[in-house]
């Protein structure tokens, strides 16, 4: 594939030449069509074409018009001309040449950025997982546990005599609907540890507010934390990446839950969604806990800045910057009575930023 892809660029410089010549022999206009033959092989087939094609050029620019006299002119001003041709054909070709370099480091750039990214938000999201070890554990144990429970209880009811058939079958409907809840935490927790290259496909928002719910009730449960939702209906669709918005999720309603987990008053977190304007989609995140640091509501989404002692500083930068690459905005405000707010918006129908 390599070889017809370099025939392909070659073969372009000798067609390019071979039109120029076709449409500057009866207009007599051969420098402006051979210069642009040059362009177009350099631009389209790289530096060895487009050299390739400054030869062909030259020697037409030559032997077919500067020597179309007869006998052959040889004038000062014949070569002056085709040394200028030739400097102007060679100019070209390394103009381009330099600006295709340029792009393809900068391309390349942006690559490495978006993979730094990439592998930085994992790693923030791992770290977060690797925190709730314990509660992931909870939840996924109370269905494993009361499935147990639940086909034991099948197997009794089969073994009397006669066999309560009803009985034994509402107890295997429970013992698959708890197993069905565990499978379903695992799944979620897969997701978050995937590595992968983004996926943007439509999302229901509600559907991922639910999923993050699941996966830290039992966080929010081990600091007396009521979590309450409030999801509008019938939400159009966002285009988005699922790993990357239930990571934003995640560590919205992870900094609620420690903003809470020490207040001696009441702990609640509330997450509410409905239609925002200008075709935007909003999520608000709030808690009742000791709301955000005085004056440095946005300084919160800078790069390493923490109020925890063992925190990294890089959750809520990576949260803003998901957000923004979704088209979205993110930002934090306290609350009027007590405890803080995240506001997130996403749009439903504009082109998200890639």
């Amino acid at each position: 594939m390599k070889a017809f892809s370099k025939l392909q660029r070659y073969g372009l410089a000798v067609i390019s030449c071979g039109v120029a010549l076709l449409v500057a022999w009866p207009i007599d206009a051969p420098a402006s069509c051979l210069l642009l033959a040059v362009a177009v092989s350099s631009l389209f087939g790289g530096l060895g074409p487009g050299l390739l094609s400054i030869a062909l050029s030259a020697t037409a620019f030559n032997y077919l018009f500067l020597r179309r006299t007869n006998p052959p002119a040889v004038e000062p001003a014949v070569f002056f001309r085709f040394a200028v041709f030739l400097l102007a054909t060679l100019l070209i070709a390394m103009l381009i040449e330099v600006k295709r370099r340029v792009e393809n480091s900068r391309n390349r750039a942006e690559e490495a950025l978006r993979q730094a990214n990439s592998d930085l938000a994992r790693v923030s999201r791992v770290t977060t997982m690797g925190e709730l070890t314990a509660s992931l554990a909870h939840e996924v144990n109370q269905p494993i546990a009361a499935a147990v429970t639940d086909a034991n209880t099948c197997l009794r009811w089969l073994m009397r005599d006669p066999p309560d058939v009803e009985e034994a079958r509402e107890a295997a409907s429970r013992t698959i609907k708890d197993a069905t809840r565990a499978a379903e935490i695992i799944t979620h927790v897969r997701q978050i540890f995937r590595k992968g290259a983004e996926q943007r496909e439509p999302l229901d928002v509600n559907e991922v507010i639910q999923e993050m719910v699941l996966l830290l009730r039992s966080e929010a449960a081990r600091y007396s934390i009521t979590v309450r939702t409030e999801l509008a209906a019938d939400l159009p669709r966002v285009m988005g990446d699922r790993v990357q918005l239930q990571q934003v999720l995640m560590n919205l309603m992870m900094n609620s839950i420690d903003a809470m987990k020490d207040v001696n008053w009441m702990r609640e977190l509330t997450i509410h969604s409905q239609r925002g304007a200008n075709e935007e989609l909003a999520v608000t995140v709030s808690d009742t806990g000791v709301g955000l640091p005085p004056k440095q509501a946005d300084e919160i989404f800078n790069a390493f800045f923490t109020t925890k002692p063992h925190g990294t500083g890089m959750g809520l930068r990576i949260s803003r910057s998901i957000v923004e690459s979704h088209g979205g905005r993110l930002w934090a405000a306290d609350n009027s009575s007590r405890g803080a707010s995240f506001y997130l918006t996403l749009p439903t129908k504009i082109e998200v930023h890639e």
